[in-house]
C-alpha cells in the first residue's frame, strides 16, 4: 500500500525522536510500530544505532550539525537538513511537537504529522492548552488512542485530532497455544518502572506462588529498551523482593522472544499506574491469545474492553483477588484468550497501514491553509 494524492505516491519522511534506535537489538516501542506501519517508499529517519539498522524499510541517520544550543538543537537541525535534501511530500513526526513545530517554521508549505504516543500534557510545547492549540492550527495531529486525543482537547482545547490506534502484525505472531497447553506462568512485560507496576506485580507474586506451587513467575523487561540498560535505583530494591516472592528477572529480551514467551504463558498482567496512552503490551498479550489482567487506567479499559480482568496496582488485596480468581479457573483463561484474539483482529497491521496511507494523502490534498486542522 502506497500513500497516494492526485494519483501519484508520496514520498514519506517519518522522524523519530532523538532517543529511539531504529534496530532489531535497539528498538523500542515506538521505533518497532514505525517499521510495522512503514509504507513502500518510505523513509525512517533518527539517530545513528549503534548496530545494524533495520535493512526492510529505508533510514537515513541524522547528521550530526554544529549548535552550540545543545543536542536538541543539533538533531532539529539535522532533520531539517534531510528534509531539504530529501524533499519529501509529508514529514511524520513521533512524539515530539517541539520538533514538529520546528520543521513547520522551516518548511510552511510542507505537510506535517505528528503522531503523539503518550500524554501530550507532559510534553514540550504542549503542555499549555494555548501551544496545544496552536499546535493543532499548526501541523496535522494524531493520537494513538482516544485516550490521548481526549487529553490533547483537555482544559478547552479546540482542532481536528484524529485517531490512529497502535497495531498487530498478526500474521508474525508465534502460534498461540490452546489454554489447556499453555505454561502455569505469571508474565509481566515492559519497563520495569513504578509507573508500570512492576512492584505490585511481585508483590501479588509473594501472596500468591506460595499457595499456588504450580504457578510460575517472570519479568521481561529492564528499565528502558535495548541491552545498555540501566541498574536503576527502583530495579535495585526490587531485586531482592523478587527473588524472595520466586519472580524471575529474565532483563531486557528482544521482541520476537517476547512475544513467543506471550505465546506460551498462561498470564499476562499489565497493572500500570500511570495512565496508559494505548497498552501495547496488552494488545501483544491479546494477540498471542493470553488471560489478560489489566489497571483500569487511561486507555487499558478502550482498548481491553471485556477481554481482561481489572485490578487496581495499588490495592494489593485487590490485585491478589484478581490474579487467583484466574489461575483457579482455567474456563475463565480461555474465555479471556478467545476474545482477547477477537478483539486484537481489529488492530492488524494491514488495515492499519492502510488507514495511515490514507490520512497522509488527506492531509496532503487539504494542505496548505491556515486553521486548516481546527474544528
Amino acid at each position: 500500500m502506497c500513500a497516494q494524492a492526485g494519483g501519484q505516491a508520496l514520498r514519506v519522511m517519518t522522524v523519530l525522536s532523538s532517543h529511539e534506535r531504529f534496530a532489531p537489538d535497539e528498538c523500542g516501542a515506538i521505533g518497532l510500530l514505525v517499521r510495522r506501519l512503514a509504507l513502500r517508499g518510505e523513509v525512517v529517519v533518527g539517530t545513528p544505532p549503534h548496530t545494524a539498522p533495520f535493512t526492510d524499510v529505508a533510514f537515513k541517520p541524522v547528521p550530526q550539525v554544529f549548535s552550540w544550543r545543545g543536542g536538541r538543537v543539533r538533531y532539529r537541525k539535522g532533520v531539517a537538513q534531510l528534509v531539504r535534501e530529501g524533499r519529501p511530500d509529508l514529514v511524520e513526526v513521533h512524539n515530539r511537537p517541539d520538533l514538529a513545530l520546528y520543521l513547520h517554521r522551516r518548511f510552511p508549505s510542507l505537510p506535517i504529522v505528528l503522531i503523539l504516543h503518550n500524554d501530550p500534557c507532559g510534553m514540550r510545547r504542549a503542555r499549555r492548552p494555548a501551544e496545544r492549540q496552536h499546535l493543532a492550527r499548526a501541523v496535522a495531529v494524531v493520537a494513538v488512542s482516544e485516550w490521548v486525543r481526549q487529553r490533547f482537547l483537555s482544559q478547552g482545547v479546540r482542532g481536528c485530532v484524529s485517531v490512529l490506534p497502535n497495531s498487530l502484525d498478526l500474521a508474525a505472531l508465534p502460534p498461540a497455544r490452546p489454554a489447556r497447553d499453555r505454561e502455569k506462568l505469571l508474565l509481566f512485560v515492559g519497563r520495569v518502572v513504578a509507573d508500570k507496576g512492576a512492584d505490585a506485580f511481585v508483590a501479588a507474586c509473594a501472596a500468591l506462588l506460595p499457595r499456588h506451587p504450580d504457578w510460575r513467575a517472570q519479568i521481561l523487561g529492564a528499565d528502558d529498551f535495548g541491552e545498555q540498560t540501566r541498574e536503576t535505583p527502583f530495579l535495585r530494591a526490587l531485586r531482592p523482593q523478587a527473588q524472595a516472592a520466586g519472580v524471575a528477572l529474565a532483563g531486557y529480551c528482544r521482541h520476537e522472544s517476547v512475544l513467543e514467551t506471550m505465546s506460551r504463558a498462561a498470564i499476562v498482567v499489565v497493572p500500570s499506574r500511570w495512565g496508559e496512552p494505548f497498552g501495547m503490551v496488552a494488545l501483544e498479550a491479546m494477540g498471542c491469545g493470553a488471560a489478560l489482567l489489566v489497571s483500569p487506567n487511561g486507555n487499558l479499559p478502550e482498548l481491553a474492553g471485556q477481554a481482561a480482568l481489572y485490578a487496581d496496582p495499588d490495592s494489593l488485596p485487590e490485585l491478589i483477588t484478581a490474579l487467583e480468581s484466574l489461575m483457579a479457573d482455567a474456563g475463565l483463561r480461555a474465555r479471556l484468550g478467545q476474545a482477547g484474539q477477537q478483539r486484537a483482529a481489529r488492530f492488524d497491521c494491514r488495515t492499519m497501514r492502510a488507514i495511515r496511507a490514507e490520512l497522509h494523502a488527506e492531509v496532503v490534498r487539504a494542505w496548505p491553509g491556515k486553521g486548516l486542522f481546527s474544528a
